[in-house]
């Protein structure tokens, strides 16, 4: 397996990827289609890029990639299309949309996000799925109709009612491993198509024990190996 990481990390030092998770995204669009040219995309966990690099190239100069993070993203290099934000998706609201998301919906919205690993999978787990809720809870006013998500998510107890929850928002919804993630790992990215609008989100019902705030790790800077 180190071969194939290996060779992940190297193709991405050749084509100018700021990590290795470029191939993620890269390996989800080919299969799913997520990013058109034109479209305005959200990146939420961006930090350091790559997902913004991947996207920036699939919509082209006339699209929109917007990246956000705990961590400052570096803004050398990046597309004249490509807007780089510092911020914490537990403080988005409508109400603190940052200037540059205003107006227009986003066709897209994807999500690297990971939390401080704990090294207990089953805690690590939820509160990956909780920053997965955070993101959907705040679709209504990031995702136009119709649109397209992908999260990541650690695989746990929580996750059957995560992707059951995403099956009721979106028209499809499905767990995919890219090749480019660890073997070993317990990420997976549920891939979302057409989604149904604010009618249809209807979050599951929650453990009360489990804190409403995940910490998070610069909004999933653990993907950008």
């Amino acid at each position: 397996m180190k071969e194939v990481q290996d060779h992940f990390f190297k193709l991405a030092k050749e084509e100018g990827y700021r990590a290795r998770s470029a191939y993620k995204l890269t390996e989800i669009d080919d299969r799913f289609k997520l990013l058109r040219p034109g479209a305005r995309v959200l990146d939420l966990g961006a930090c350091p890029g790559s997902w913004m690099q991947v996207a920036a190239r699939r919509v082209g100069e006339r699209g929109l990639v917007v990246g956000i993070d705990l961590k400052p993203i570096e803004r050398r290099g990046l597309a004249g299309h490509v807007v780089a934000l510092q911020g914490d998706i537990n403080e988005l609201t409508r109400e603190t949309l940052p200037e540059r998301m205003e107006g227009r919906l986003f066709d897209a919205v994807v999500s690297d996000m990971g939390p401080d690993t704990s090294g207990v999978p089953m805690a690590d787990s939820a509160r990956s799925v909780q920053l997965c809720h955070a993101m959907l809870d705040r679709l209504p006013f990031l995702l136009r109709t119709g649109g397209h998500a992908a999260m990541k998510v650690y695989e746990g107890a929580e996750y059957p009612a995560l992707l059951q929850r995403a099956k009721a928002m979106f028209d499809e919804a499905r767990g995919f491993k890219p090749k480019a993630s660890r073997a070993e790992s317990v990420e997976m990215f549920i891939v979302c198509r057409g989604y149904r609008g604010p009618a249809k989100d209807a979050a599951p019902e929650r453990d009360p024990s489990l804190p409403t705030r995940a910490p998070s790790k610069g909004w999933g800077t653990a993907g950008g190996a």
